[in-house]
């Protein structure tokens, strides 16, 4: 089974409830909304549309990151030590309990932890990990895992073994390491402005087919017409975009 849709919403809500089966919300990474809206969301939705979401970026990006400009969010030059990075800090395991929060209100099955290239895998980086994913409560959420840089496939199919991950990439960088469930977020080759061919989304469908369930995001500046090409193209005996996740 393979689901189609966007990082984020490329048109109105309406449209894009109305042409995929799924939405990977960004604004959570940013600012996260009020569960109030991520509930009525979840009700302008039809039934069986699924959203999955990013994790905050308090929990897996630093304060120096470029990205904290559009959260609103200013943290004290003495207390930076305490974000990012998995640190099982109370600020961090605060950040995920709001997110953890607006998963449950979208009924989503999925939260994707994306993480810096400056998160390498050290010792250090490694225990956090481990701590983080040890601590938290999950509530029955399955977490798909987006390391970037360096990091070697052996180590990161042992965390993800260890701490139940999906592994989650853009194929056209590498392949995942895990089984079951793949989660594919595409960037564009080379960068945002690529457009996809026929031939790559025919590649796409390929690198799906050893999965029981395949999501597919597209995170690219034609996300909208590169997404309904792919959904059309998944539409075959072999798959189904009817059934939630």
């Amino acid at each position: 089974m393979i689901r189609v849709g966007c990082c984020g919403f490329p048109k109105g809500r309406a449209a894009c409830f109305q042409h995929f089966p799924l939405v990977e919300v960004q604004q959570t990474f940013y600012k996260p909304p009020r569960p109030e809206t991520a509930r009525r969301w979840r009700e302008e939705a039809p039934s069986d549309f699924v959203f999955t979401l990013k994790a905050w970026q308090l929990i897996t990006h630093p304060p120096t990151s470029p990205t904290y400009r559009r959260s609103g969010v200013s943290i004290p030059a003495d207390q930076r030590d305490r974000y990012g990075g998995f640190r099982p800090t109370p600020e961090v395991l605060a950040a995920w309990e709001r997110t953890r929060e607006i998963a449950l209100a979208l009924q989503a099955p999925i939260v994707v932890f994306q993480c810096p290239a400056s998160f390498t895998p050290t010792p250090e980086n490694v225990a956090a990990m481990r701590g983080f994913f040890g601590a938290i409560d999950r509530a029955g959420l399955r977490f798909a895992w987006e390391p970037r840089g360096p990091w070697p496939d052996d180590l990161i199919a042992a965390l993800c073994r260890d701490l139940d991950l999906i592994h989650c990439v853009d194929p056209f960088v590498r392949p995942p390491v895990t089984r079951g469930v793949a989660y594919f977020r595409l960037h564009g080759i080379g960068g945002y402005g690529y457009r996809f061919t026929d031939a790559d989304l025919e590649q796409v469908l390929e690198w799906c087919r050893p999965f029981e369930m395949a999501c597919v995001l597209f995170n690219n500046i034609s996300m909208w017409e590169d997404g309904l090409r792919m959904k059309a193209k998944a539409t075959s005996p072999w798959q189904t975009v009817a059934s939630p996740l």
